[in-house]
């Protein structure tokens, strides 16, 4: 059979992790407009007959500002070493840009296996498609493009079966009923942040971290969850818990509603808004909050 991995990189926002989720058929990363959305290097498990293709969802490639950011751009760089193929996602609604270029020879630098995902195609002018495909001929990188669009399914079926074919031949990396290497308890924690950063503007979300206190399935079949979302600043608590408490409550619905569909079961959601000045730039709380240094594959 077929089997390895696939490093999915590019700039933040470019669409890797809604990408992820249709290939592997279910959510395994949270998806916002907004540039840092994804913090962790994710694995989702896409399973088939004669073939289990593993993603490595990374950090979008953004400057660093702090530790935490600083921290994601490592965890990004590593993970590009250490797969079978490298699939650089281009936002094709944005359109081609000098910095996708240069990236793209970066990563092909490292001697692996490459191709292009240029997405959002269903958002996009049709005429410009072929314009940007022209920039490609015309910069000399030499890459299978697909143009795709997660979101409507268009060409999915042609890229999936192209990263089959590029897998090495080997055994499964993971059990067929798991698509994440992640825990329940985790996405939870990214389901709330998710919701954060679809409701909140500015810096606000990014300053953000969610820590689940409590996780568990009470007898009565409804999952006790009890969260603290932790941000920097004092004015930050504020905004976020809103006027009379309307802000959070209104996140907090949301989430738990995804919490549900996500779990299969009632929930019964506590969250409480703490701020720790500076968390960011603190190693100690970022590895409390579950944000550490690269681990290999």
């Amino acid at each position: 059979m077929k089997s390895g991995y696939v490093a999915v990189i590019g700039r933040a926002n470019a669409g890797k992790s809604t990408l992820i989720n249709v290939m592997v058929g279910e959510k395994v990363s949270i998806v916002s407009p907004k540039p840092q959305t994804t913090r962790d290097r994710i694995l989702g498990v896409m399973n088939g007959e004669n073939y289990q293709v593993v993603f490595v969802d990374t950090p979008g490639i953004y400057k660093a500002k702090n530790a935490l950011t600083d921290m994601m751009m490592r965890t990004t760089e590593e993970s590009a070493k250490a797969v079978d193929l490298i699939l650089y996602v281009l936002d094709g609604h944005e359109g081609v840009r000098e910095e996708d270029f240069s990236l793209m020879r970066k990563y092909k630098e490292l001697g692996l296996p490459m191709a292009v995902a240029y997405t959002k195609i269903d958002i996009m002018p049709k005429e410009n498609i072929p314009l940007d495909m022209a920039k490609f001929a015309d910069s000399g990188i030499d890459l299978d493009v697909f143009p795709v669009s997660a979101r409507k399914g268009r060409n999915i079926k042609n890229l999936r079966e192209f990263l089959i074919s590029s897998m090495p031949e080997g055994g499964k990396v993971f059990e067929e009923e798991i698509v994440s290497d992640k825990s329940e308890r985790f996405m939870i924690a990214e389901i709330m942040r998710e919701k954060i950063l679809l409701k909140y503007d500015k810096e606000i979300p990014h300053g953000v971290a969610v820590v689940v206190n409590i996780f568990r399935l009470g007898e009565n079949g409804v999952y006790e969850v009890n969260l603290d979302i932790v941000c920097e600043k004092p004015g930050h608590k504020a905004i976020l818990i809103g006027k009379q408490g309307r802000a959070i409550k209104e996140v907090s619905s949301f989430a738990r509603q995804d919490m549900e569909k996500f779990l299969g079961k009632k929930v019964f959601l506590t969250t409480y808004v703490k701020v720790k000045e500076d968390w960011r730039d603190k190693p100690g709380l970022m590895k409390e909050y579950g944000y550490e240094e690269f681990r290999e594959l």
